[in-house]
Formats: structure tokens, C-alpha cells, sequence
């Protein structure tokens, strides 16, 4: 009685832990661990494992371990029964939800070694998780009621994701509101050095620190902008000059900082290590502010308690991200950047021109080469149109007769050998087939022996008859064995037909399997616009690429055109043949696409940009 007091003690305990976890704010780290010893607890069980199904599987059936319960660490010599079993257990927990597994039997009633196996909910219902525990010692029945207990929890990691998801969407609510209320005061200011200082105060205010900073990259330099809660100060002074070396450390490495440093991060944090002692400041972080994927400042908190959260973190990079383009904005504006580079460019074009009327010069100059190389300058033109690679030899591999598919060797885009074999089909009833007719033959023959012994004539023809219906039956079934096996007339890729969720499934006579296409025979299909196609002639050279590779072009060469025209997509398209200058790739597939482009003459720029339009006018102002 004691015992049984105990263990229902222990089992009330661990199902009030169990529902404590539906509220967890832990990692999942912790949360798994946490719910696997209690789920253990729950049912007694000494050993537990999660496993996960891999979206790729690659071994063990694509299960994967990712958390264990030993219980107190003692090895039972049933453990490696149910290592071995674990595998299987997962995939009657896919199937049946639940399943329970005898691992050894015993002589003694309600003695065995059972594991008992669980698919638990995920907000995710691609993802496959299951439990599976073990349990000495016990019987069916009470294996069964341990697995009830359990499928009351199996909700538990889904109330925990959700909560988890919950919580992220509130932070990341929480952040996105606090910096558009920082956007909001920025975009009120007019001028840079207001709204740094309104960006410094707001942060502060916000995450209590004593001190917030920025600093400005001018001429390779980072000076010291706005200073929180500071309408002025001398940036002569020690401390900031202090600040302006600690944003230069992060500016260089263009690395988020933080003091203390954590575990970890691999930065240099040597100047803000002795701006802390020197100041006596016990956390600092700088976030290097980013405009146009290039460093524009720096932001320097510093506060004396608490140490700076990862959350934190995230909200003063959000806010940095936000308001860097403000702020650069500003900078340039306050500064007169553009007039001082407009200034600088005409005194330097000025000393080439003369000091008088240069902009209308440079224009003036600039549009007379324009008009030379639009007029007179001719360039290369192309027609271009789409393409898609054809082969010459197609063939499709049909079911040879009514079955069921066995086994399936290929997939589309497996290259194939001559008499490389694709698909086996089961041969198991013309096996049982060919085995009764050649018997029944026997028979027949027999009977005719029989016949011309007695001396019987027409039984004797009649047997032979029958003897030879049954040998074409058996040539029949013969000939559907040797057609069992679908191999490949000639070498070549498949291009269709992928069979492998068919296995075990039955198909009928003449359906097509796989399409089978020879890959040393590709040629290029290419569809051009009617509008062109008057300028393109046999042997025209050109170019491909390829959607897949578009960096890489390919020289081929028009071999024929297709004198009449088809409708497509509200156009009308000529199909123009083309074959390839050099060897064809290995990576080539039947089927493949891209964008096409074919020399015609050289023709004047003017001519390349104004045709369309003049061919339109000549059709609208034609009467």
C-alpha cells in the first residue's frame, strides 16, 4: 500500500507539472526535456525518446532522435530491444496515431517488456513528432491504460508552440509599434541635429539607460553627433573622445557590440572595455547604423543596470534600421551635400570649358555625341523570342499487360542505358499461370498417349487439340514474363513518369509509363514574332540561355524555318529550328526553356528604338 501511495503521488505530481507546461516560457530545449521526464513519471516508465521525421530521409527510415529520458541511468537488458525497435514503433505511431509494441514476453502474467509509442500535435502538420516509452514489467492492459493517460497530453507540445508563437507576436507587435512611434518624432523634426536628439532621448526614456549616443561617419571618421538629455557639449572633452573610439571599434567591424561581452561573440571589444572602466559604466552596446548596405553611424546606450537582453537588442537594430534613412536624409540636406559636389564638378569641367555658361556647353557637347552615335553608329541587332528543347527521338513505354507494379527503378531525369531497366512488374500470378498451363499441357499430352494406345482416333486428335491450346496459352504467358521487366530501347533521360507512390498498384494494358528521350539528339525550338521574322534567313547565327542558367549562353545556328504560322497568347509565332555550334551538355534536359536571341544586320541605334513605333504609325496611318 505504501508503494502504490507513493506511486500515485508521483503520477498526480507529474501530471500538475504536465499542465504547467501548456503555459511554459521556456526554450524548446527545456520544454522537451521537462515533458518527457514528466510524461515518464507519469506512466513509470524508466526510458523515453522523441523522435522527429525528417522532411529528407536519408537513414533509419528518416527518423530522427533529438531527446532522451534514462530514467536513473540504469541499463535494463531490454534496452536494446527497444533501441532496435524504435523505428518501427514511429511508423505504426504515424499510421495509428498510437501503438503499442511487445518487446519480450514473459512466463508470469502482466510481467512483459512493452514500449508503447505516441504521434504528438504540432502547429505544423507537416512535421511529424512521436513519444515512445518504455515499460518493464508490465502488462497489455496496463500498457494500454498508460497510453490513455499519455493521449490525454498528446496536446501539450501544440498548446506550447501556440503559446510560444503568441508570445514572438507580441514582441515583434511590441517593436514594430515602438519604432514607428520613433519614425513618427523623427519625421517631425527638420533639421539633423534635432532629430538625433530626439532618436538618443527616445531610446533612453524607453530602455532606462543613463546615456544614449551618436555618433556620424564624416570623412572616415566617426564624430560624436547628439548626446541624450545634452542640447550641447564640447566634443573636445575626454569622454566624448572616449565615446567616438568605441564607435569607431564598432564602425570597423561593422559588428553589433556589447559590454560585457558575451559567450560566444567574436568581436573586438578592447576600446569599449576601457571606456567602461574609465567611466564606470557597467553595460554598454553600440548597433552600427546602415544606410544603403553602407555604415553611416554608430548608436553608443550605456546604462549602470541590467544588462542588455537580446530582446533589447533586436528593438535598438529595429529602431537603427528605421530611422537611418531619416537621418542620412537630414545629414545630406543640413549639409548642402549636393551643391557642394555640383560646385565641385563645375569648377573642375570649368578649367576644360571656360568659366562662362559651362552646363549648357557640357550639355550641348554631350547631345551631339548623342546624336552621331544614334544616327550613324551602327550595332549589332537581334530578334529574340523564346525557346524550349526538343528531342528527335521520343518514345513512350507503355504497361504491357494488365498487373501490378513491383518495382520501380527511375525517376524523371535518371539518364538511362541501352536496356536500362525502368519498372518490374509483379509476376507472381503469371508465374502461377505458366506453372498450370504447362501442367494442364502435360495432361493433355497424356490423355493422347492414352487414346492411341486404345486405339481411339478422336480422342486421340481431340487431346492433341488441347495439348496445343494449352502450349499457345503457355507461349502467352511466357511471352507477358519476358515483357515483366520495361527496359529502355536506347540510351536516354526520362522525362516522364515517376512511379514510385504507384508501387504495389495496378495499371492497365497500353498505359503509358515513362517517356524515354535520347539526349545526344537535342535541337532548339524557338518561336519569333511575325514582326521579325522577315529579317531572319537559314544559317542565321545567334545565341541561348537558359532559365536555369542565365549567366551562361550557348551559340547556335537557324537550320530552318516553318513556313507558316500558328496563333499563341494573341500573336502569331514562326517556329524556327536551330542546331548547336558547340557539343551538347551533360546537364541538358528535353523540355528545358530560356530566351533566345538571333543576329540580323547591323542597324543604326535610332533604327533599333524607333521601328516599332514607326511600323505602328505606318498601319494607323494607312488609307
Amino acid at each position: 500500500m505504501p508503494f502504490e501511495s507513493s506511486t500515485e503521488d508521483a503520477s498526480t505530481r507529474a501530471t500538475a507539472e504536465l499542465s504547467k507546461l501548456r503555459a511554459f516560457t521556456g526554450t524548446p530545449a527545456e520544454f522537451w526535456q521537462k515533458f518527457l521526464l514528466h510524461a515518464a513519471e507519469l506512466i513509470g516508465a524508466p526510458r523515453a525518446v522523441l523522435a522527429l521525421k525528417e522532411s529528407k530521409p536519408q537513414a533509419n527510415g528518416g527518423w530522427k532522435k533529438f531527446g532522451e529520458h534514462a530514467g536513473n541511468g540504469l541499463a535494463h537488458r531490454s534496452v536494446g530491444a527497444f533501441v532496435q525497435s524504435l523505428v518501427a514503433i514511429a511508423d505504426r505511431c504515424v499510421l495509428e496515431n498510437a501503438a503499442v509494441h511487445l518487446l519480450e514476453r514473459s512466463a508470469l502474467p502482466g510481467k512483459e517488456t512493452l514500449a508503447i509509442g505516441l504521434k504528438l500535435q504540432l502547429s505544423k502538420q507537416e512535421e511529424v513528432c512521436v513519444a515512445i516509452f518504455l515499460l518493464v514489467e508490465a502488462g497489455e492492459a496496463s500498457a494500454r491504460v498508460a497510453l490513455s493517460k499519455l493521449q490525454l497530453l498528446a496536446d501539450i507540445p501544440l498548446s506550447y508552440l501556440q503559446n510560444q508563437a503568441m508570445h514572438q507576436a507580441r514582441t515583434d507587435v511590441e517593436k514594430f509599434a515602438e519604432s514607428l512611434d520613433l519614425l513618427a518624432q523623427l519625421d517631425s523634426e527638420k533639421h539633423f541635429l534635432s532629430a538625433a536628439l530626439a532618436f538618443c532621448n527616445a531610446l533612453a526614456t524607453r530602455h532606462h539607460c543613463e546615456r544614449v549616443s551618436l555618433g556620424w561617419l564624416s570623412n572616415q571618421y566617426v564624430k560624436l553627433r547628439a548626446i541624450s538629455r545634452t542640447e550641447r557639449f564640447d566634443r573636445n572633452m575626454s569622454v566624448a573622445k572616449a565615446l567616438e573610439v568605441a564607435m569607431e571599434e564598432a564602425l570597423d567591424q561593422d559588428e553589433e557590440i556589447v559590454w560585457p561581452r558575451p559567450e560566444g561573440l567574436n568581436v573586438v571589444t578592447r576600446d569599449h572595455a576601457i571606456f567602461a572602466r574609465e567611466q564606470a559604466i557597467q553595460n554598454i552596446c553600440s548597433i552600427p547604423i546602415r544606410a544603403d548596405d553602407k555604415a553611416a553611424g554608430v548608436l553608443t546606450c550605456e546604462r549602470q543596470q541590467g544588462a542588455f537582453s537580446s530582446t533589447e537588442l533586436q528593438q535598438f537594430r529595429l529602431a537603427c534600421d528605421r530611422a537611418s534613412r531619416r537621418l542620412t536624409d537630414l545629414e545630406r540636406r543640413d549639409r548642402w551635400f549636393g551643391a557642394r559636389v555640383a560646385a565641385f564638378t563645375r569648377e573642375k569641367i570649368g578649367k576644360v570649358f571656360g568659366p562662362e555658361h559651362t552646363w549648357l556647353k557640357v550639355i550641348t557637347l554631350l547631345g551631339c555625341a548623342a546624336l552621331i552615335v544614334l544616327f550613324f553608329v551602327p550595332f549589332p541587332y537581334r530578334v529574340e523570342g523564346k525557346f524550349i528543347l526538343r528531342s528527335d527521338d521520343v518514345t513512350y513505354l507503355t504497361a504491357p499487360f494488365d498487373g501490378y507494379i513491383r518495382e520501380v527503378a527511375v525517376r524523371p531525369g535518371d539518364v538511362l542505358k541501352k536496356e536500362g531497366v525502368l519498372l518490374k512488374l509483379d509476376t507472381n500470378d503469371l508465374e502461377l499461370e505458366e506453372a498450370a498451363t504447362l501442367a494442364e499441357q502435360n495432361r493433355y499430352l497424356r490423355e493422347a498417349e492414352k487414346a492411341r494406345a486404345a486405339r481411339s482416333l478422336a480422342e486421340m486428335r481431340i487431346a492433341e487439340a488441347l495439348a496445343e491450346q494449352a502450349s499457345a496459352r503457355l507461349s502467352i504467358a511466357r511471352h507477358r514474363l519476358s515483357q515483366a521487366t520495361l527496359k529502355s530501347p536506347f540510351e536516354g533521360v526520362v522525362t516522364e513518369g515517376d512511379l514510385r507512390e504507384r508501387i504495389g498498384a495496378p495499371i492497365k494494358q497500353g498505359e503509358s509509363l515513362f517517356k524515354v528521350a535520347r539526349i545526344n539528339s537535342l535541337y532548339v525550338e524557338a518561336e519569333i514574332n511575325e514582326k521579325d521574322i522577315h529579317d531572319l534567313r537559314n544559317g542565321a547565327s545567334g545565341e541561348i540561355g537558359f532559365v536555369s542558367q542565365p549567366k551562361l549562353k550557348y551559340p547556335i545556328r537557324v537550320t530552318r524555318i516553318e513556313p507558316a504560322a500558328f496563333p499563341k497568347s494573341n500573336e502569331n509565332v514562326f517556329m524556327i529550328r536551330c542546331s548547336f555550334e558547340k557539343e551538347i551538355q551533360d546537364w541538358w534536359r528535353p523540355g528545358m526553356s530560356g530566351l533566345c536571341k538571333l543576329d540580323v544586320e547591323k542597324r543604326t541605334l535610332f533604327w533599333i528604338l524607333t521601328h516599332r513605333t514607326v511600323d505602328l504609325l505606318r498601319l494607323w496611318l494607312w488609307w
